[in-house]
């Protein structure tokens, strides 16, 4: 396939990286189909115009279902609210697109299933945006398992902390209703457990507790509204693999701008990774004379790929949209029908059901397994 049709659904801070990525995954791999910027949608005519033009999109619709039915669309970017993936998702993909979709997949487990089934049935590419996988670093770490590079590995710790909702007096908006999930939960949580499942696995069992820091917020209109959502979650995790393993998440962490520290545990050695530093991974090897040993920095490289894509240099550093660039890369390799790093809808599922394990858990005050 030399050139593939792109709708994207969506213009927020989402759609606009997937803009970015489907603008620059071929000047950056340069061996992947060439995106044609096809179709715009948004939720009227003149904004998806105006977007339209900014991001290089020929078409534009205030219907999302006109983008859908596009013949020239052949793979649609989900960038919406999270209430509205899982309707978007399946009608494209019974309309025979590709689709890749923003996570989480959706707030009801029973409409994530809906969305497997549908992928399942279409035989087309369904894939979920979680791009902090791609991160070279987080690559790097992979292989530093694989070759044993602190032993056997037995405990991990993930915090993810951010303080966009910090502000008690921040005005109420749709990520604090009911119906966008659970909050810190599915918004925040599920991308420690994307990191998880791609470099251990999946989550046997969960205790969950959460909390909610404001009562309230102030609304545009005036008065307040009643928060639906806990912007605090922590999990204690079971691995299928036998692993012990913590997840905090904080939505109003003062101070915390994309804090999302790994820290892994093994027999000889230790992993630390923060994504606020995310060019940068330490390791600690328990070997050789103990007056040498700590924690050494590395920093990543044109030898730590797909950096060398990007840049011939070390130390010049990628940055959040650069991911999602290699993960466009790899949703075009999937499509091309090449082996590729991606959480699709059957990982994806495996996630939300372990999202709404830990919801159960909160609510019964017991572990629960996953699945059950």
């Amino acid at each position: 396939m030399k050139s593939i049709g792109v709708g994207l659904i969506g213009t927020g801070y989402m759609g606009k990286c997937h803009a970015l990525a489907w603008n620059g995954v071929a000047p950056v791999f340069g061996d992947c189909a060439h995106p044609r910027l096809v179709h715009l949608g948004e939720v009227n005519a003149e904004l998806a115009r105006r977007k339209a033009d900014e991001f290089g999109f020929e078409k534009a619709t205030g219907d999302w279902r006109q983008l859908i039915a596009d013949p020239e669309v052949d793979v649609v970017s989900v960038t919406t609210p999270n209430a509205f993936h899982a309707e978007m998702a399946i009608a494209a993909l019974e309309a025979g697109k590709h689709v890749w979709c923003e996570k989480p997949m959706a707030p009801a487990e029973a409409d994530a299933e809906r969305m497997l089934a549908a992928a399942r049935a279409s035989g087309r590419v369904a894939i979920l945006g979680y791009n902090y996988i791609q991160n070279p670093a987080i690559r790097f770490i992979r292989s530093l398992l694989d070759e044993g590079a602190i032993g056997n590995p037995y405990q991990l710790r993930i915090e993810m902390d951010e303080d966009f909702m910090a502000d008690p007096e921040a005005l109420f908006y749709w990520k604090s209703e009911r119906s966008s999930g659970y909050g810190a939960l599915d918004d925040f949580a599920v991308h420690p457990l994307s990191l998880i499942r791609i470099l251990f696995g999946g989550v046997a069992s969960v205790f969950c507790d959460m909390s909610m820091p404001y009562a309230d917020r102030p609304t545009a209109q005036g008065g307040r509204r009643a928060v639906e959502t806990h912007d605090v979650a922590t999990m204690l995790l079971k691995l299928e693999n036998g692993m012990r393993g913590t997840i905090e998440t904080n939505r109003s962490a003062w101070g915390r701008k994309s804090r999302l520290v790994i820290q892994i545990f093994g027999s000889k050695g230790s992993i630390f990774f923060d994504q606020e530093r995310m060019n940068e991974v330490e390791i600690y090897q328990a070997q050789g004379p103990v007056s040498h040993q700590g924690f050494k920095r590395v920093l990543m490289s044109p030898t730590h790929p797909p950096y060398d894509s990007f840049l011939p240099a070390p130390g010049h550093q990628l940055g959040f949209n650069e991911l999602k660039i290699i993960e466009c890369r790899q949703l075009l390799k999937r499509i091309a029908g090449d082996e590729a790093v991606l959480i699709g809808f059957e990982d994806g599922l495996a996630i939300e059901r372990t999202v709404h394990a830990a919801a159960r858990s909160f609510a019964e005050g017991r572990w629960v397994a996953v699945g059950a």
